[in-house]
């Protein structure tokens, strides 16, 4: 079904909510369509959903921003990784996004909600999160990128790898201050990781798997800067860092835009680094 008609229900299911209160026919909807178990969770719908969260009146935000609150209440013990349920999180976390860019008083909120859960244990909620994270983006893009600068505190990998997606979207970076914001907090993410000895946890890792692409999106949206400072990471010989940077030299968005650049920083790691 196309994203049109996956609107089409859920408007008439979230018109019974409002009235009812009662959100059980809209969650069997979203998880009997959800994809899962699967590889691929059901992004137009849950992107459908967000949508109209976001388009309801003032009035009726309250009532949808419980009904989130709700589905992000769904932890991993009643739903783990690939069970449909978790689908109600996925979709909790985009819709308030949704819902934060589209009504300021639930902006704060919303950054709130979603740092929370950011260290969720399943990545597919952990993804809702960096796409409820690109929906307020929408609304501020330096404001929001902004407020991730707090994420980025202790060593709480995961919270990172959030904040690191959440800007990687190329729609978001086309405007210079965004695109100078999102290496900003890259600079800051690494310099978090360079000065730490805990390196062995799955949520490191996961920080690292998930810097090995968001990096290159930045570069390619402030090629001049963002090259200069990949020259830098090298510098600092750390293993972790070059494997990274190994791994953003492999975009195709870097590749096929950037080949004299790309190849200059490989000689670089063959000369000095990996």
């Amino acid at each position: 079904m196309r994203k049109e008609g996956y609107a089409q229900d859920l408007t008439i299911l979230l018109r019974e909510y409002l009235l009812s209160g009662e959100s059980d026919r809209i969650s069997e909807y979203l998880t009997s369509k959800s994809n899962l178990p699967g590889p691929r969770g059901n992004l137009e719908l849950a992107h459908a959903f967000a949508d109209l969260a976001g388009s309801l009146s003032e009035s009726a935000s309250e009532k949808a921003w419980t009904l989130c609150l709700k589905f992000i209440g769904v932890g991993p013990d009643e739903a783990p990784a690939g069970d449909p349920r978790e689908f109600l999180p996925f979709c909790g976390a985009v819709a308030v996004g949704a819902i934060g860019s589209s009504h300021s008083k639930y902006y704060r909120r919303a950054l709130s909600c979603l740092k929370g859960l950011a260290e969720d244990p399943r990545w597919r909620t952990r993804e809702g999160v960096a796409m409820g994270i690109q929906r307020l983006m929408s609304k501020s893009g330096i404001g929001t990128i902004d407020e991730l600068k707090g994420w980025i505190e202790d060593e709480k990998w995961l919270a990172m790898r959030a904040a690191a997606a959440g800007v990687a979207e190329p729609a978001l970076l086309k405007d210079s201050e965004a695109a100078r914001g999102a290496l900003e907090l890259h600079r800051a993410i690494f310099s978090k990781m360079l000065g730490s000895r805990e390196r062995k946890s799955g949520e490191f890792k996961t920080l690292k798997q998930g810097l090995g692409y968001t990096l290159s999106v930045v570069v390619s949206s402030l090629p001049d800067e963002g090259f200069q400072y990949i020259r830098r990471l090298i510098e600092s010989g750390d293993r972790d860092i070059l494997r990274i940077v190994e791994e953003n030299l492999k975009k195709s968005r870097l590749t096929k835009r950037y080949a004299e650049e790309v190849d200059e920083i490989k000689d670089l790691l063959k000369k000095g680094g990996a």
